[in-house]
């Protein structure tokens, strides 16, 4: 070992704790956030002197406890977090059982007790089971009390599923998170309550298998945050620059897998050299996807530019352990017969989609999303059959680390 390998060490040990230390303090904060609203429940229902604070209770905790952090709005969230989020009592049981073995106090080790026994309560109760989906392991490992905030705001247990499953498998951070559900994700993705057909939205959505899985009809960048006005001015390079600019809320938007690789990227055909406005890798699908962004409505000229940069790509680029590269056209509106002439009988894979500044309406949404047939299914129902889903993705999901030349994978 050299001096250079020993800095190398000490710094990655250094991260890699300090890393550790973070999400564990995370990981504390929210059982601790969970116990709180556990017990502001147990009072409100059982407390001897409960009557003598009613719609009070939060503020005069926060008064009487005095302590930095802790106020009436946290405590407003770790009762919900507790009424949402029943399914925490099987690792909290543990947690008080442990934690009670190694505690000398006999009044907390008493109250500890009492946690475990009314979360062994909670246990048998059949209305809870259905709502046991996720495991709490995986939840509290992998999302901080600062997205189940976001969550929390989600009434639908499926709705709020789907959100805990894309933040776990992509890592959004909360304002990415704040960002899919504004920008209506769920909705978009199809979810209308046929199960099977939102299973299969949702599987082909974190762990595609083919072209078609990955690619859109529809995307939106409305997190540039360029007025309708201004759009109506935008050329295609500023286009470039914005999304470029903003490439993580972009890459989320493109979907699962996606890893940046270039823009602007020069090639040589004959003697004569082509730009192609960005390149990206598909990390799951293992092929390079090569997008062209137009600031106008689809033209068929457009296709036959993005079919000879697919196949420079095939013949020039593409490794033995490659699939043939993919191409996306991303326009402001499309023709769609005429799409389909344009690029019927050709062997590359051109995908033609629209592209909009701003979000859509709650009917525009209704008018792109397929028909999923028979509406309402039960929640419970979709909740069990959600759960069933999501453990068999986890089992199948490929996880990889993105190549290092390679940026801004999901």
């Amino acid at each position: 070992m050299n001096f250079e390998q020993l800095v190398t060490i000490i710094t990655d040990t250094h991260q890699q704790l300090q890393q550790s230390a973070v999400k564990a303090v995370n990981q504390c904060q929210t059982v601790r956030n969970w116990l709180i609203g556990f017990y502001i429940v147990e009072f409100e229902q059982n407390g001897e002197d409960r009557a003598q604070y009613g719609e009070q209770l939060l503020k005069k905790l926060e008064q009487r406890i005095n302590q930095n952090g802790l106020n009436d709005t946290l405590f407003k969230w770790s009762r919900k977090f507790y009424l949402v989020y029943p399914s925490f009592a099987s690792l909290i049981n543990n947690l008080a059982t442990s934690i009670s073995a190694t505690m000398s106090h006999q009044s907390r080790n008493n109250d500890l007790m009492q946690i475990s026994a009314t979360v062994s309560h909670l246990l048998q109760n059949s209305d809870y089971k259905q709502e046991n989906s996720i495991s709490p392991e995986k939840l509290i490992s992998s999302i901080s009390f600062s997205h189940f905030i976001e969550l929390m705001k989600i009434d639908n247990p499926v709705k709020r599923m789907y959100y805990e499953m894309l933040t776990i498998q992509t890592g959004l951070s909360v304002r990415e998170l704040r960002r899919q559900i504004g920008a209506l994700s769920y909705e978009r993705v199809g979810l209308s309550g046929d199960m099977e057909y939102a299973l299969t939205a949702i599987r082909q959505k974190i762990h595609p298998q083919t072209a078609t899985d990955v690619i859109k009809d529809d995307y939106f960048f409305e997190f540039l945050n360029i007025p309708q006005q201004r759009a109506l001015l935008l050329k295609e390079n500023e286009l470039e620059t914005r999304l470029l600019d903003h490439l993580r809320d972009f890459i989320i938007e493109l979907g699962n897998g996606f890893c940046f690789e270039a823009r602007q990227k020069r090639i040589l055909i004959g003697d004569e050299y082509f730009f192609i406005d960005m390149v990206f890798y598909h990390r799951i699908l293992k092929a390079h996807i090569l997008l062209e962004v137009k600031i106008s409505p689809f033209d068929h000229a457009h296709v036959s530019q993005l079919y000879s940069y697919l196949n420079y790509y095939k013949a020039e680029v593409m490794e033995p352990d490659d699939n043939p590269p993919i191409g996306i056209l991303l326009v402001t509106d499309k023709n769609d017969a005429l799409v389909q002439y344009t690029t019927a009988g050709l062997d590359e894979q051109i995908f033609v989609s629209k592209y909009k500044l701003q979000l859509p309406t709650e009917q525009q949404l209704r008018d792109l999303r397929p028909s999923a047939g028979n509406e309402k299914s039960k929640c419970a129902t979709d909740c069990c059959a959600f759960a069933l889903s999501y453990n068999l993705m986890m089992n199948h999901l490929v996880s990889s680390s993105p190549p290092p030349h390679r940026i801004g994978c999901v």
